[in-house]
């Protein structure tokens, strides 16, 4: 189910793409494990997926040891400071980076073990009280502050969509994001803005729109979460 369920999202995902207009520029596939257990993960994994994406620390670390290292991990949920040092070294990407606090403790471990750490900045681009991220507003002087470490490099941002059926709420979300990407690639030109991290199971066909370059999905190829 899992394997076919990939080709089917695959397939869905390069009509999105060429229905937006946009040229054949890479779209990444971060596959969400969370709860998922190791043998539909495993089944992904032998369809050709190198890219998984775990919400939290723990599981994140449990998995990675189950599979081959050429997996590529991120680490896509909400982080706490007291896990960062669990967290650095092991993953590919930090999706979510919401405050300055939290960039201070990767960089203060990063810097330890000598090493830079990839990250997005999470803003919270729905308003909603539930979510994480930082406000759009807070976006600007935030990384005026993170250009100062060295061991941390931004690729740019990453929001969850509101929770809802209502598509324009949606779709002003993945702008709003979209905009701040292009506002910061003007104010901070040295930095990569390469990346927008935005679309999961109900919504990436509209992230694709509005111009995502990763897409986090998980219930869509796994099925329910228990």
């Amino acid at each position: 189910m899992v394997s076919s369920n990939i080709k089917k999202v695959r397939a869905e995902i390069e009509s999105a793409r060429a229905a937006s207009g946009r040229k054949a520029s890479p779209i990444r596939l971060v596959l969400v494990t969370k709860t998922v257990d190791e043998n539909r993960v495993r089944e992904a994994y032998d369809a050709g997926e190198r890219e998984f994406g775990e919400n939290r620390v723990q599981e994140l670390i449990q998995k990675k040891q189950q599979f081959p290292p050429d997996v590529r991990w991120h680490l896509v949920g909400h982080l706490q400071t007291n896990k960062v040092k669990e967290v650095v070294g092991q993953v590919v990407l930090i999706h979510s980076v919401d405050s300055v606090h939290l960039a201070k403790e990767i960089e203060k471990v990063s810097a330890k073990l000598n090493v830079v750490a990839d990250v997005l900045i999470q803003v919270n681009t729905s308003g909603e009280a539930s979510k994480f991220g930082l406000k759009p507003e807070e976006l600007e002087d935030a990384v005026g502050e993170m250009t100062r470490f060295a061991h941390l490099k931004i690729h740019g941002l990453m929001t969850i969509g509101p929770l809802t059926d209502d598509v324009k709420k949606i779709r002003a979300s993945f702008t709003l994001l979209r905009e701040l990407q292009k506002k910061m690639k003007t104010h901070y030109p040295d930095l990569d803005w390469s990346e927008l991290s935005m679309g999961m199971s109900d919504d990436y066909r509209i992230a694709i729109d509005e111009g995502a370059t990763i897409l986090r999905l998980g219930r869509i190829v796994f099925g329910e979460r228990k």
